[in-house]
């Protein structure tokens, strides 16, 4: 088999919840031709039928994965195929750690399609096991664990498509708490446990960096300004840097002890003011803010 317009072929596969639907708008976006829940055995035809003299298909995007049943040993033998027959052909992977995903069909309500009995945990499980050969063999590996839909759209634009089909730099300024675990897939981190703590204002602990109160008590003696009058223009020359490289998608996390007061109250800053820049489309995402804070000892 000859290619004759066909030049970018992409599966979606991995966890049932991962994001495959948000991933495959990025392509539905960028003008790929797209087939959701696509059983395994009909990629090779669908590949075929692209690669005939009179398909304007140049570009398709398939999500293939658990829904269509036996998928799992089918889906790896067509890879295979599509290897022999040198079909143009790249694999994304979606994956996120467990306690997100049963969360996810928690909200959700919707049944996981190899849970039984209705037991997620166990449907979870299963797949985990099945899905590691694709897994293996995918090109691009992808975890959403904490991404909202947006922000995962510009990963898989950032990983997948060339930087003219997404458009300008998006850079999303995250905030966290060190004691809860590292940022995921942070490009930047920025420390910021040297400024004033609210948690150990009996008044100010419930309250979040977004009440008034906290954001004065954190800049009152200083030194958030002095951060701020470094960090600033630190951004401002790294960021056009990273669009002259090509860069799609840039992670800023800030980070201080629980991240509820002092990391929100300096992404929220950080986030306000690359967005009123109007070069680059910002993001603010609070990944601890909702967590209880512990009393103090």
């Amino acid at each position: 088999m000859t290619s004759a317009r066909l030049t970018d072929l992409v599966v979606i596969s991995g966890f049932s919840g991962a994001g495959k639907s948000s991933a495959m708008n990025v392509f539905d976006d960028a003008g790929y031709f797209c087939v959701d829940n696509l059983p395994a055995s009909m990629i090779r035809s669908l590949a075929t039928l692209f690669l005939h003299e009179g398909s304007k298909v140049e570009r398709a995007c398939v999500v293939s994965d658990s829904r269509t049943g036996d998928y799992f040993e089918e889906l790896a033998a067509v890879l295979e195929e599509l290897e022999s027959d040198q079909v143009a052909n790249r694999v994304l992977f979606l994956e996120a750690d467990e306690q997100e995903l049963l969360t996810r069909y928690k909200e959700t309500r919707r049944p996981h399609p190899l849970a039984r009995n209705g037991n997620v945990a166990d449907g979870v499980a299963r797949e985990h096991r099945l899905l590691a050969p694709i897994r293996e063999r995918a090109d691009t590996v992808i975890d959403t664990t904490g991404l909202s839909a947006s922000a995962l759209r510009r990963k898989v634009a950032a990983e997948m498509l060339a930087p003219a089909e997404h458009g300008k730099l998006a850079v999303t300024f995250g905030s966290f708490g060190h004691k809860h675990g590292p940022a995921r897939d942070a490009d930047l981190v920025l420390d910021v446990r040297f400024l004033p703590n609210p948690h150990w204002e009996a008044s100010l602990r419930p309250l979040t960096g977004f009440d008034r109160r906290v954001i004065e008590y954190v800049g009152r003696d200083g030194r958030l300004k002095q951060f701020y009058d470094r960090v600033l223009p630190l951004l401002e020359y790294l960021l056009p840097q990273y669009v002259a490289e090509g860069k799609a998608h840039l992670v800023v996390a800030v980070g201080c002890t629980g991240g509820r007061h002092r990391s929100v109250v300096i992404a929220e800053d950080l986030g306000a003011h690359f967005r009123g820049d109007g070069r680059y489309f910002v993001e603010v995402h609070h990944r601890d803010v909702d967590r209880t804070p512990a009393r103090a000892g």
